[in-house]
């Protein structure tokens, strides 16, 4: 009785946690935040993590229709997520940590952070994907299990810290930078790959 149960929610929150990458994007985190104390890193993480949550399950219950109502398709919605992405790694990567946290002028818990790092378009689409394939029960629990775990990653930001050094964390942030590009134009390409039938189409029709 509990196997399908189980399968279904392992193969929900295994998804989800892949695409979230919470270890990955750790050098990533630890320099956006690298000029705060540990008390204030901890309350931008609970924050994004928070913000990160609220917005898969907004997405997971409504986004089919946020998107319908402002006549936004699901590729469309990758693309523009990862134009976005792109746009923070190429800064990260040109301009440096400090001086783009100094350019962005905004608290980084909910942007970069919370989103699109942490909930980004492929997160998004994930649980869009799940509610529909699972139910909302999983998708749900597959979104606060990855959250919870993405927290108490995050959270551990500070032993990461010592044990790598602030040369060793910018070094290694940079070529995660990188990494996050990739991600971003894997993105735009799929979401491209995605609509581009529908334009021939158009086009063969004309």
């Amino acid at each position: 009785m509990f196997e399908p149960f189980i399968d279904e929610l392992l193969r929900a929150t295994v998804a989800l946690f892949v695409v979230v990458d919470p270890l990955g994007n750790i050098p990533i985190l630890l320099e956006l935040t690298s000029s705060y104390d540990s008390s204030r890193r901890a309350k931008i993480f609970d924050t994004a993590i928070i913000g990160g949550a609220v917005l898969l399950l907004l997405f997971a219950f409504v986004g089919h229709q946020i998107l319908l109502l402002f006549g936004i398709s699901l590729h469309s919605f990758m693309i523009a997520g990862g134009i976005l992405l792109l746009i923070i790694s190429l800064q990260i990567l040109i301009m440096g940590e400090e001086k783009w946290l100094r350019h962005a002028e905004r608290d980084v818990s909910l942007y970069p952070i919370g989103f699109p790092l942490i909930a980004g378009p492929g997160a998004i689409t994930t649980t869009m994907i799940a509610i529909k394939a699972y139910g909302p029960f999983i998708a749900v629990i597959s979104i606060i299990l990855v959250m919870l775990i993405t927290w108490s990653i995050v959270r551990s930001t500070d032993m990461i810290y010592r044990l790598m050094g602030k040369m060793g964390l910018h070094v290694i942030a940079k070529i995660m930078a990188v990494f996050l590009a990739a991600i971003a134009i894997e993105y735009i390409i799929s979401g491209v790959k995605s609509v581009t039938p529908a334009y021939q189409g158009l086009r063969i029709i004309k």
